[in-house]
């Protein structure tokens, strides 16, 4: 393997093994992407281990309205390189954990997220019983 991507393995591999790691040094080839989702991308890969954000806060940050909240999720389902963009970070409104594209779905994002100390909590219930 070239250097580059030895060292790309190598970063992965101590990602999963609970070292924090900082993918933002490797450069990416994101060709073919429209460009509010490159712009998206590069907000997504200063999010940094163990932090998250919502996708309505990365709209904004890229000084787009609430309504770019969907081109956001939309940016994060479309993801070419998951972990090296780390989308697993990027929750839904109220910190919901929203859905994720990679194998396992929100249970992977679940579970990296815990594995780098976030604390996700479950949803409020729609309904309170009044214990009548």
């Amino acid at each position: 393997s070239p250097p580059r991507v030895a060292e790309a393995v190598a970063a992965v591999k101590d990602y999963f093994e609970g070292r924090e790691t900082d993918f933002s040094r490797f450069d990416l080839d994101l060709q073919g992407q429209g460009a509010f989702f490159e712009k998206i991308y590069q907000a997504a890969r200063k999010i940094p281990w163990g932090s998250t954000t919502t996708y309505g806060a990365l709209a904004k940050e890229l000084g787009a309205g609430p309504e770019a909240a969907r081109d956001v999720g939309q940016a994060m389902a479309k993801n070419p390189v998951a972990l090296i963009i780390p989308c697993h970070r990027v929750l839904a409104a109220g910190g919901k954990i929203g859905g994720f594209s990679a194998p396992g779905g929100s249970s992977t994002k679940l579970g990296m997220l815990e594995m780098e100390g976030v604390k996700v909590a479950p949803p409020e219930p729609a309904q309170q019983s009044l214990g009548f």
